[in-house]
């Protein structure tokens, strides 16, 4: 099948190869002329394990390609994704979707012959009705059937997620364009991948469900986390406890600093602002927001009372920026409010990243960055994890131990065994134990 994909970004970029890798013909089409072109140059625009690789070989194999010509991009498509960004609205939080309808209008102008358009990106209840509403006022004669197909990849495993995918969600209206997203996915066959099929606007909501859902389990196991610290209890044991409970799972139970990055923010603003608008309040959204934006302040104040109390003109090396592992986001990351906090009591961050150094300084212009875990471990008086990079996993403790002023390690991800690091003669302290 030919396919377009509007927006060349993470979500565009990640489909679009691993589409072109089943065997459908891809065109990715973005007005980012210098995206485009670092993209022809085979250079990716976002850290993603795997994906250069991709998009070489299909690229070199000739069913993966870009453009910033819509127009091109359009001629024959069978579906049109929207993969555009929808950033959170600056001033009232709802989610920004005037990408997502200039996409349409252009997509409307353009099209011949029956054409299923596909909103990709994270969009609200009811954006798929106006995404249609704005192709027909475009283009009265126009053949096409617009379908919410979210999607679901985790950044640093985007590729494996986005080829065994746990479901497929297609919210059709229109037979003839279900049959059509069928095709589509028709690769995953062998998979047994699920394909739900549902009302549009139910798509469209289970995307923000499923985040706030995730959301919620994170910030309750760090509120528990809270708990345990205050009773003697151990997180990681209440974690294993609860989560070999087949109806909780194990997965987004491990105690930290909140969440970030592109999604679980954004997302969870978006919901309570449609909660709001049809009157019906997320009471439990809203706290998990709440909490969440309070943590991540509240483990800088973590890593000061690890020192004593009194930051001022210490230095702090702080491992890991990006909000994950696996990726250069630093999207609502907490790294950003942990090194602000310890800013702001007067003490100076050396901070490393494997890959997020790019991206995290134009956000933290006073932080001291640094080319390896050791350049920011030596001098300072404290040491805090605050992502959890497979690199900063096994480092060498007896070694830090030297490099430091005060023997103080703050391990905000919960990565090492206490016993292990107050062996190599640290003072260690974790989250929720």
């Amino acid at each position: 099948m030919r396919i377009t994909m509007i927006g060349s970004g993470y979500v565009g970029l990640v489909s679009g190869a691993c589409f072109a890798d089943f065997g459908h013909d891809i065109v990715c089409v973005d007005k980012d002329a210098s995206k485009i072109g670092r993209l022809l140059d085979g250079k990716m625009p976002i850290y993603e394990p795997g994906l250069e690789d991709l998009v070489a070989r299909n690229v070199a194999n000739g069913r993966l390609r870009f453009t910033t010509d819509l127009a091109d991009g359009l001629k024959g498509a069978d579906a049109v994704f929207i993969a555009v960004g929808t950033p959170s609205r600056r001033g009232d939080g709802h989610a920004d979707l005037s990408y997502v309808y200039a996409a349409a209008k252009e997509i409307g102008e353009l099209i011949e012959g029956y054409t299923v358009i596909v909103t990709k990106s994270t969009v609200p209840v009811g954006t798929g009705d106006e995404v249609e509403r704005i192709i027909r006022a475009a283009n009265p004669s126009a053949e096409f059937g617009v379908v919410s197909n979210p999607e679901f990849l985790r950044e640093g495993a985007a590729i494996d997620d986005f080829k065994r995918p746990d479901r497929i969600v297609i919210g059709s209206e229109d037979e003839r364009a279900t049959d059509v997203m069928r095709l589509v996915y028709r690769p995953l066959y062998l998979n047994a991948a699920p394909i739900l099929v549902t009302g549009r606007r139910t798509a469209e909501l289970i995307k923000y469900a499923g985040n706030a859902f995730l959301a919620t389990k994170i910030t309750f196991i760090n509120e528990i986390a809270d708990l345990c610290e205050k009773v003697g209890a151990n997180v990681q044991d209440v974690s294993r406890g609860i989560g070999l409970d087949n109806r909780i799972g194990k997965k987004f139970l491990h105690a930290g600093p909140g969440y970030g990055g592109s999604c679980f923010p954004k997302d969870t603003l978006a919901l309570l602002k449609t909660s709001q608008d049809y009157d019906a309040p997320q009471r439990i959204v809203e706290a998990v927001v709440a909490v969440n934006d309070t943590r991540k302040r509240a483990m800088g104040r973590k890593i000061i009372h690890a020192m004593g109390g009194e930051v001022r003109d210490k230095t702090v090396a702080v491992l890991g920026l990006t909000f994950k592992p696996n990726t250069d986001d630093m999207r609502d990351s907490p790294a950003i409010s942990v090194i602000q906090t310890l800013q702001d009591a007067g003490a100076i961050v050396k901070a490393y990243d494997p890959e997020g150094r790019e991206q995290a300084e134009p956000l933290l212009p006073k932080v001291i960055f640094c080319d390896n875990s050791f350049e920011a471990i030596e001098g300072a008086d404290a040491l805090a994890i605050v992502t959890e990079w497979d690199e900063f996993r096994a480092l060498d403790l007896s070694r830090v131990k030297t490099m430091l002023k005060s023997p103080v390690l703050v391990d905000l991800r919960n990565i090492y065994d206490s016993k292990e690091v107050e062996a190599a003669g640290l003072v260690y302290t974790g989250i929720g134990r």
